[in-house]
């Protein structure tokens, strides 16, 4: 735990030192007052210091995850409540405003990179591994409908021409949604080809299929 000791001529100058070397916020510090100090006679002689131990407060994942997303998305200048719910491998996480089509961004391309580094920085303080959701307007239930249905009506394509379907560009989370919607379709097989960001999935006619 990161600890100091500073004197000043008032508690709150001794905090405010305290502070500023620890470089924490007042709503980050335990403050514990060792001697509160005094004046002297006429304020001028046998003036004694106050005295204080600050220490930082032991943040718990969820707390370290708001703060990150908080300072990130103030960078970004954007202005959104953050509510986090635990779940049973780590956090699920919904941002709410008057703004989240920036947030979403190109097919959730920036959404997705916010989920990936606010799990990259967890998980590089656990231990264990701890799942990191992100999500706004509900826009991943949207999304993963909507490639559902691309998913059906592209294998209806290629059954019905009889020949390979490759789709535009995805990034491995609507990839993976592409691949497990078709598991269950015999008449089609899936595979990713091509190298990031421009890897694409391709839904090939089963030619062993037996209608």
């Amino acid at each position: 735990m990161k600890e100091t000791v500073k004197k000043g001529k008032t508690v709150e100058e001794a905090v405010s030192l305290a502070l500023e070397e620890l470089g924490i916020s007042e709503e980050d510090a335990e403050i514990e007052i060792i001697d509160e100090g005094n004046k002297g006679l006429f304020g001028l002689i046998g003036n004694k210091e106050a005295e204080v131990r600050v220490s930082a407060k032991e943040m718990s994942y969820k707390d370290e995850v708001y703060n990150f997303l908080k300072e990130l998305l103030s960078k970004m200048k954007i202005e959104a409540e953050i509510e986090i719910d635990d779940t049973q491998k780590g956090f699920r996480i919904n941002l709410s405003g008057s703004n989240m089509g920036i947030l979403i961004g190109r097919r959730g391309e920036t959404l997705m990179a916010l989920q990936y580094l606010t799990s990259l920085m967890i998980n590089r303080k656990s231990e264990e591994y701890i799942s990191v959701t992100i999500d706004t307007e509900n826009y991943k239930k949207k999304r993963e409908e909507t490639l559902i249905n691309l998913a059906k009506k592209t294998s209806n394509k290629a059954v019905k021409y009889k020949r390979n379907m490759t789709l535009d560009p995805m990034n491995p989370y609507e990839r993976r949604i592409i691949h497990s919607s078709l598991q269950g379709d015999d008449r089609v097989k899936t595979y990713s080809t091509g190298e990031e960001p421009n890897r694409r999935v391709v839904i090939a006619y089963n030619r062993d299929y037996k209608n």
